[in-house]
Parts: C-alpha cells; sequence; structure tokens
C-alpha cells in the first residue's frame, strides 16, 4: 500500500520506529507538536510494534525529574526543567493522575556528604527550588531512611508514562495524525523531492521524517547514508519490586548520592504512582538491544558491541565499576548492599521480581558516553540519536527544539 502525502509549507512528519525504543514519548510528542503547528498537514507515526510503550517507556521508573545533576546550559538542563512543568499540565489536561512527591538524594557517609556539596551548586545554577536537610531533619521526613543529610528537591514528581504515550496518541488521532502499528521500518530512501519509508506492508512518501528510534538510532543513520560517529549500546536496568507491606516504607523517591566518576545514579528507591515502591535501576552492559532477560544474548548486537573499539575503552576505564554492576545483576545480596546503606530494614526476602528497562547509551569511538542529546540531520530527515534520562521528562521540549530544526535552511 502506497500513501504519498501532499501539503503545503512541507509540514509532514513520519517518526519511525525500527526496533526497541528508549523515546517513544519524544516520537509522537513530536507528531503532536507538528499538528500544533501545522494544523491540518499529515503526520504519520509508525511503530514497529503492536502496543503502545512496548520497550523503554512502558520499563521505566515514571519519575518526572526536577533537573538536579545535569550541567548548566547544556540541552538536558534547559529541557528538563521546562518539561518538568510542562509534562505535569499536560497531565492536568487530560486527567492523568501524578504526584509531586519530591526526591531526597541522601548522603550515607562523609565522602556523599562531601559530594553532596556540587550538587548543590548545579542545583542552584540550574535554577532549581530545593532545601538542605540534616541528619535530624532527614529522619523527621523519612523515619525508614539512614543518613548524614540530603537535599530535598520538592518538584520531582512520579507518573505512568505509558498514560501519557496514550493521550498523545488519542490526541494525535484527534487532530486527524495517523499511529501506524506493527509496521517495522525496512529501509529509507531520500532524494531532492522527497523521502521515502518502508515500513512493513506501507510504503510512505513524505516530505520530512523525524526518526527517533532510540537504541536503533545508529542504524537509522546507516539507512540514511551516513556513518554515525557513534554507536549504541545497550545497558540493562534491574528492578525489584518491594512486598506490599513496604509500601509506605519512604514518603519521596530516595536516591543515593551519585560518584561522579560512574556514569550513572546508582539504586534507588521509588515510589511507583500504583502506590507500590520499587529497587532499581542498576547498569550492567546487555548483549541483545531488546532483550530484557538477564541471560538475553543477541549474536548480531553482541558482535556490533565487542567489536567497537568505543566499547573496549569505556570498559577499560569502568572495569572495576562494570564487574561490581555485573555481579550486582547476578548476585541479590551484592544489589541489596547498595540500597541497605540508606534502607537498611530491607531484607532478601523484600525483594521480588520486576521487569527490567534498557537504557540506550550513545557512545563514542574514544570512549566517552555522549551526555546530552544528539542529533543527525539530512535536507529531508532528523534523527534523534542519544536521548538519554530525562528523556521522558523533557518530551515536550524536545519536540519544539526537533521542529524548530526539521525546516531549518529550507
Amino acid at each position: 500500500m502506497i500513501q504519498k502525502i501532499t501539503f503545503s509549507r512541507g509540514s509532514l512528519d513520519v517518526e519511525l520506529r525500527l526496533s526497541g525504543c528508549w523515546c517513544r514519548y519524544c516520537r509522537l510528542s513530536t507528531a503532536y507538536q507538528l499538528l500544533l503547528e501545522f494544523s491540518g498537514s499529515s503526520v504519520i507515526v509508525v511503530d514497529k510494534e503492536n502496543t503502545i510503550a512496548a520497550h523503554q517507556t512502558g520499563h521505566n521508573s515514571g519519575v518526572i525529574h526536577a533537573g538536579v545533576y545535569y550541567t548548566p546550559g547544556s540541552l538536558k538542563a534547559e529541557f528538563c526543567k521546562a518539561g518538568n512543568n510542562e509534562i505535569k499540565a499536560f497531565c492536568d489536561e487530560q486527567a492523568i493522575s501524578y504526584e509531586e512527591c519530591g526526591k531526597l538524594l541522601v548522603a550515607t557517609n562523609d565522602k556523599e556528604l562531601s559530594r553532596m556539596q556540587a550538587l548543590i551548586s548545579r542545583a542552584s545554577e540550574n535554577g532549581l527550588e530545593f532545601e538542605i536537610l540534616d541528619q535530624e531533619q532527614l529522619r523527621a521526613r523519612e523515619p525508614n531512611i539512614r543518613g548524614l543529610g540530603a537535599i530535598y528537591v520538592p518538584s520531582t514528581g512520579i507518573v505512568n508514562y505509558t498514560a501519557v504515550c496514550k493521550a498523545l496518541v488519542r490526541e494525535i488521532e484527534r487532530m486527524n495524525g495517523n499511529v501506524l502499528l506493527g509496521q517495522a521500518v525496512q529501509s529509507i530512501q531520500e532524494t531532492d523531492e522527497s523521502i521515502t519509508v518502508i515500513a512493513g506492508h506501507e510504503t510512505i512518501v513524505a516530505d520530512r521524517l523525524v526518526a527517533c528510534a532510540g537504541i536503533m538510532s545508529d542504524r537509522i543513520v546507516k539507512m540514511l547514508g551516513l556513518e554515525p560517529d557513534f554507536k549504541m549500546v545497550p545497558f540493562r536496568g534491574d528492578y525489584f519490586l518491594l512486598s506490599p507491606q513496604h509500601n509506605g516504607i519512604i514518603n519521596h523517591l530516595i536516591y543515593p548520592i551519585p560518584d561522579p566518576d560512574l556514569p550513572f545514579l546508582g539504586v534507588h528507591l521509588t515510589k511507583m504512582i500504583d502506590g507500590t515502591v520499587t529497587v532499581g535501576p542498576n547498569a550492567v552492559v546487555n548483549f541483545s538491544r531488546e532483550g530484557y532477560s538477564k541471560l538475553a544474548f543477541n549474536i548480531g548486537d553482541s558482535i556490533e558491541m565487542l567489536t567497537y573499539r568505543g566499547f573496549h575503552k569505556v570498559v577499560a576505564a569502568n572495569f572495576k565499576s562494570a564487574m561490581h554492576e555485573l555481579k550486582n545483576g547476578l548476585w541479590k545480596p551484592g544489589y541489596l548492599r547498595q540500597v541497605q546503606k540508606y534502607c537498611p530494614s530491607l531484607t532478601l526476602s523484600d525483594l521480588r521480581k520486576y521487569p527490567p528497562g534498557i537504557r540506550a547509551q550513545a557512545i563514542t569511538p574514544d570512549g566517552k558516553l555522549v551526555d546530552d542529546f544528539l542529533f543527525y540531520q539530512t535536507n529531508r530527515a532528523l534523527v534523534v540519536c542519544n536521548a538519554p534520562s530525562p528523556a521522558a521528562t523533557s518530551c515536550f521540549p524536545i519536540a519544539r527544539h526537533v521542529v524548530s530544526q526539521l525546516y531549518q535552511g529550507s
């Protein structure tokens, strides 16, 4: 079936999924933004999966981030601060439940207490509202949490991002956009006049393409005839669900003070919007881009990762922590000890199975983890290549940025 889209001002966006996607919310929010800005245009969203939020969106912790950690002036910091307010406003409009429960970043020893000062400075530079708590103030807010001090960030919240995605689909369809599920992208062909996407049994001829393909974004760049100067590497994040008797164990989200020498934030306690509490995630190198089992293995994904020199350099630079994460990913007592640092009452029997997630991380050939958002652009296509956390929180600012860039020079 061939769909040929014609319109004035070239206001078509085809957002596609080649495979498992980190940033489905960015894809849907971009389609939504295009329809808002170019009323009456034709917008098609193409997705490989048969259900909404089948991958990372349905496997994350549902946090509405405030933006404490991010470098002042970076897109991450800018998008997160704006997105925190905008995602809540969208939820209000769509009658989606969320809770502004706040977050505590807890220092459990003198070294972490010292590191906390850098986060205080960063939160201040990013213009965030926060409070500094001493040991007694922390205990008063969180009787089950132990620490020497903490940073309290009140604007952090929780939501069900799958519900947000479903609301975006409804809005897209209400504005006469189309969402095509179960259509895996097979090829992309760009010419001076148009761009053609073959996805499943659909052939779509469009004026512009936006690809938000997360873990597969490097392969999308190759489909466009470019050679990406990065590789997407999957990191599995394992979670546990606390026993129901612990649903009231915390009043806020509880995060450790992160080690600045490590790329990820550490295991935390997260209130979920359904009233449960999860523990996690860790960050373990995964041998399948879409495999959620601890033993998942895809030979093509593994060869591509293991033969990439950038991956070798990341492992060499972080070997000790990588082995620590791998061990704790396979050995439950080691995982438990990470959370017992600040919540000593938890035991092994309290940790129940919970679905893991896959973090899509762009890595450069020199072994650097791309920390900010990364975009590739041709005359008619824009690829969102790296959309790290807080991409869900930031989906509406990301969408505005993508739409503003899409027609530059046209």
